[in-house]
Parts: structure tokens; sequence; C-alpha cells
């Protein structure tokens, strides 16, 4: 599932990454991102393709959970939410089974 997928942390979001309806906080502040074609999206003529990203917001996460306990849930609960992007899930379904 994972075979060409990158999980990359970077600062803040690019302009073009940011906002995006349904990715961020109520401040506005987006935690993660998935850049690439979801499993139920591919066909037979993917391959060969740059690595799929996930890409985590570091900044934005520290700064909306200062407490390390709560920030280390905050990660693994945005990671939760990029990799079911990536197997195909849009906002209604990820947000249906509580991983927003």
């Amino acid at each position: 599932m994972l075979d060409n997928v990158a999980i990359v942390v970077e600062d803040e979001p690019r302009l073009e990454q940011h906002p995006i309806e349904g990715h961020a906080d109520d401040d506005g502040d987006l935690f993660g991102y998935y850049e690439g074609t979801p499993l139920t999206d591919r066909t037979s003529a993917y391959g060969l393709q740059t690595p799929d990203r996930i890409v985590i917001f570091r900044k934005p996460l520290e700064r909306a959970f200062p407490e390390p306990d709560t920030l280390r849930d905050e990660v693994k609960l945005t990671i939760i939410h990029e990799l079911a992007h990536h197997v195909g899930y849009d906002e209604d379904e990820i947000s249906a089974r509580g991983w927003e």
C-alpha cells in the first residue's frame, strides 16, 4: 500500500496547498496534505510515477497543540487522515470515521 509513498515533514504549507476546504482547523491551519493519485483512481496506465507524498506541516501542528502528548496524537491522526486519502476516501468518509 505504501510502496510509492513518501511521508515528509515541512514547516509550513506552500501557497498552492493552502487553504483547502476540509483540511484545515478552525483557524485555517493546514496540518497535512496528500499529493498523488489515490489507489482507487489508478489505472493500468499508472506507472513510473514519482512517489505520492504525504506532507505533515510541523509549525501549524505545534502552534495548535503545544502539549507533547496532544501533539503526538494529532500527528498520528493527521497521518491516518492523509493515508485515508491515499486509499481513496473523501472528506465525508474520513469524517464519518472520526479521522479529522
